[in-house]
């Protein structure tokens, strides 16, 4: 269910047109794949899912719960010290506006027992050393567009005085970054996990299918799931059920953030390097046989700049490729 397309209404060229689907049809298509998967194949009384206040995991609760019913679905809050604050008040939106329960589990003291602060922060320091109390941080992309097909990560930090400066950073303080940040990721999961099995419910995953594609989780961290009901469906398509499940307007008018950070930061500007529905066209169109010329008049690029993305996209998918791999053995 998950790898089959999403039923599109026909268009005569391509354009963004092209991504739109009948919601409620799709809807019911993933309803009946949850009530079969969840409750049959996982034999699984109900679901358990992270709740972010954002797109993703809204839809996959507002699914969950018309497919298995409000009192079979559990919503986890799991701040942490760097959350934005309206990760949790829009997160609590979209439980009331589905009707289901949650639980709240502050996920910082945790972390800051682990060293996740700690750690990153010393390997910041190794770039800035007067990096402290009252700074702030991020990890940013530079644009997918130059045309290397790799991208080129960049660290940003904030002072206390607000003014924000840019740096190169060695491979080993990048990789410890990401390192600190993914025990962010793997945290939740275990918490999800420990209400999965109090309950005897599955865990859903939230990712659309540009995240899946282009492997934007953390390996047994939040790429961890029992079943993952949209991983089959664009981002753009995404909005387009949120919209035709009532979640909350303004949880459809937030843009994609990664709230893993300090300092405020957009998916484009931290993965994708390019907004979600202009690359959510380039990868539609490069897995439909789309010339690169219509590409670009439907995303508003060049053909040169449509090759770059579509590089940008092969090097990402060989990243996936280990992410969605399952552990090696010997066995036959």
């Amino acid at each position: 269910m998950t790898n089959a397309p999403a039923r599109l209404k026909p268009t005569t060229s391509f354009s963004a047109k092209n991504l739109v689907l009948d919601a409620e049809a799709e809807i019911e298509r993933i309803c009946e794949w949850l009530r079969l998967t969840v409750l049959k194949d996982l034999r699984k009384r109900g679901a358990v899912l992270g709740l972010s206040g954002g797109i993703d995991s809204s839809v996959t609760a507002a699914l969950c719960a018309r497919a298995l019913g409000k009192g079979k679905v559990t919503g986890v809050f799991m701040p942490e010290h760097d959350s934005d604050p309206d990760s949790l008040r829009l997160g609590k939106a979209l439980a009331e506006a589905v009707g289901i329960e949650t639980v709240l589990e502050d996920i910082g003291p945790s972390l800051a027992a682990q060293g996740c602060y700690a750690r990153r922060d010393g390997f910041i320091r190794q770039v800035v050393p007067e990096f402290g109390d009252g700074w702030g941080c991020k990890v940013v992309l530079e644009d997918a567009l130059t045309g290397r097909g790799y991208n080129i990560s960049w660290l940003v930090v904030a002072n206390p005085e607000g003014e924000h400066s840019r740096h190169r950073m060695p491979l080993d303080v990048y990789l410890g970054m990401i390192a600190a940040a993914n025990m962010k990721q793997r945290t939740r999961k275990q918490i999800e996990y420990y209400h999965a099995d109090r309950l005897n419910f599955a865990v859903a995953g939230t990712p659309n299918r540009l995240e899946y594609d282009q492997g934007f989780f953390v390996k047994n961290g939040d790429g961890a799931a029992d079943f993952k009901p949209i991983a089959h469906l664009y981002k753009t398509q995404v909005y387009q059920l949120a919209e035709a499940l009532g979640v909350p307007e303004e949880i459809r008018r937030r843009p994609p953030t990664t709230d893993t950070w300090s300092l405020p930061q957009g998916q484009d500007e931290y993965y994708f390097s390019l907004p979600y529905d202009r690359m959510d066209i380039c990868l539609y169109a490069l897995d439909n046989g789309i010339s690169r010329g219509e590409t670009a008049d439907a995303a508003g690029l060049t053909p040169e700049q449509v090759d770059a993305v579509w590089r940008n996209i092969a090097s990402k998918r060989k990243v996936a490729d280990y992410l969605h791999a399952h552990p090696l053995t010997m066995l036959g």
